[in-house]
């Protein structure tokens, strides 16, 4: 039983250590070849899991050839672009000028509804709506909306000034996480003193990120607030 136990961990944490390798994406964003690989790294981790009488070398040593075949894979996609597409493929245009493209779909073996909730899925629940749409290598869609529905930018305003900035989670479930803080032009000292004006202390906060100066809290119990630190509560 506990030759069992350590086994299954033992090749756990490998599989985690080369999946971590292999990069991160979801798996919706997997490509082919790359889902592939890690339909076959999970059945190799398996195996040596369920039967004891199998080495476990002879899970673990697949495993890091499938790692090897991935990075080489991955290699030659980014250096040769007819390696890449004939192992991905290339987008295919179903919807052109607001026209559904009949032949791709068929290609592409996907339904009417297929197409409407990959549309939802993107935002779009309504075809008339989107000026182009593409089904990438990876099978996600990805629509252009018409110009008419376009969402109106600062650019289209002719707005200018301001930036946009990157939030950093600074306190989380009650813990104060020092290394994102360093990340900001504040201190703890800062942080402390924004959660006395609020009449709150670090325990009460659930999340606490900032961005710039202008601070997010979202305490266990009550409303969420905005605050620039340093300055009132808004």
């Amino acid at each position: 039983m506990l030759n069992n136990f350590l086994r299954c961990i033992i090749l756990y944490m490998l599989l985690l250590v080369v999946m971590r390798l292999m990069g991160k994406r979801q798996i919706g964003e997997l490509q082919p070849f790359e889902f592939a690989i890690t339909l076959v790294v999970a059945d190799l981790a398996c195996l040596p899991m369920q039967d004891n009488t199998i080495p476990i070398l002879y899970g673990v040593v697949p495993m890091f050839t499938m790692l090897l075949v991935h990075l080489l894979i991955t290699k030659l996609c980014v250096k040769s672009v007819r390696f890449r597409r004939l192992v991905n493929g290339k987008p295919s245009v179903i919807i052109n000028e607001g026209k559904i493209d009949i032949k791709t779909m068929d290609k592409l073996n996907m339904n009417t509804n297929d197409l409407l909730e990959a549309l939802r899925c993107a935002g779009f629940f309504k075809i008339g709506e989107i000026e182009c749409a593409v089904v990438e290598t990876n099978g996600t869609v990805t629509v252009l909306p018409k110009f008419a529905n376009s969402q109106v930018t600062n650019a289209d305003l002719k707005i200018e000034g301001g930036k946009n900035q990157l939030p950093y989670s600074i306190i989380v479930e009650g813990r104060l996480l020092e290394d994102n803080l360093n990340k900001t032009d504040y201190k703890k000292e800062d942080i402390f003193k924004l959660l006395t004006r609020l009449s709150l202390e670090q325990k009460d906060v659930y999340l606490l990120s900032l961005s710039g100066d202008n601070a997010f809290i979202q305490p266990y119990k009550g409303d969420a607030k905005n605050a620039l630190v340093g300055e009132s509560v808004r």
